[in-house]
C-alpha cells in the first residue's frame, strides 16, 4: 500500500529474555485505584467504579531511554504503575476469563503535568494536555505470563535519585486488573497491543530535571528514566 507521506514507527517494548519486541497499540490508564493515593487527593474511592483517560501510543518512553522535561508545566508528577500488556483483545470480556488476555507486565510510570492537570479540573476541562504530553506513558522490559505469572500482590517502589518516594502492593489495589480490564472493555473493543496503566499508590509527587527515577515491582524488571 502506497501512502502520501511516511508511515511512523510503530512504538513498541522490549522483551525479557528475547531480541523481539511488544509492539504497542493504544495505552489505556485507570484513575483512583489505590485508595491511600485517591484520598490524599481529596477522593472517597470506595463510592465510585472505576474511570479511565488514554495517552497516545507515541507518548511511549521505554526502558533506558531519557525523558526530556515537558514545556509548560513547572511541576512534573511522577505515579508508578503495573502495566498490564494485551496479547489478546475483544468486547465486554468477561472478569473471569480477562486475565486470559493478557500477554505479560511492565513497570510503568505515568507522568504527569500536575498544575496543566489542576487547571483542567477546576474548569471543567479534559486532562489530555496534563496526562498525554510526548514521553508521558514510561514502561519498562515486559515479562510474559508464562515467566511472571500474574501478579496480585507484591512491593510496588519508585525512587528518585536513590530516595524512596512511592511504596505500596499489588494488592492495595481497588480493583484488580482482571476487572479493570473487563470493566475498561465495556466501553470499548480492546485489540492486541494495548497497554493498561493499573494505578499509582499513594505518595505521588514533583520530580526535577537532572534527577532519575525508578520503579520496582517485585517479580519484574525494573524500570529507570532519567529527566533531562
Amino acid at each position: 500500500m502506497d501512502f502520501v507521506i511516511s508511515m511512523p514507527e510503530r512504538p513498541s517494548l522490549p522483551v525479557a529474555g528475547s531480541a523481539a519486541r511488544f509492539p504497542v497499540g493504544r495505552i489505556w490508564c485507570v484513575g483512583r485505584n489505590y485508595a491511600e493515593h485517591a484520598r490524599e487527593f481529596g477522593h472517597y474511592p470506595e463510592r465510585e467504579p472505576p474511570f479511565f483517560f488514554s495517552k497516545p501510543a507515541d507518548a511511549l518512553l521505554s526502558d533506558g531511554r531519557t525523558m526530556p522535561y515537558p514545556p509548560q508545566t513547572g511541576d512534573l508528577h511522577f505515579e508508578a504503575e503495573l502495566v498490564a500488556a494485551l496479547g489478546s483483545g475483544g468486547r465486554d470480556i468477561s472478569r473471569e476469563t480477562a486475565l486470559d488476555h493478557v500477554w505479560g507486565y511492565g513497570a510503568g510510570i505515568d507522568f504527569t503535568r500536575r498544575d496543566l492537570q489542576t487547571v483542567a479540573k477546576k474548569l471543567g476541562r479534559p486532562w489530555d494536555l496534563a496526562k498525554g504530553f510526548d514521553c508521558s506513558a514510561a514502561c519498562g522490559t515486559l515479562s510474559p505470563v508464562s515467566a511472571a505469572g500474574h501478579p496480585e500482590r507484591g512491593r510496588i517502589a519508585l525512587f528518585v535519585d536513590g530516595a524512596l518516594r512511592q511504596d505500596g502492593d499489588l494488592s492495595a489495589m481497588i480493583w484488580s486488573v482482571a476487572e479493570v480490564i473487563s470493566a475498561l472493555s465495556a466501553s470499548v473493543a480492546l485489540k492486541p497491543g494495548d497497554l493498561i496503566y493499573t494505578g499509582t499508590p499513594a505518595g505521588v509527587g514533583m520530580v526535577e530535571r537532572g534527577q532519575t527515577v525508578r520503579v520496582d515491582i517485585e517479580g519484574l524488571e525494573s524500570l529507570v528514566a532519567p529527566i533531562v
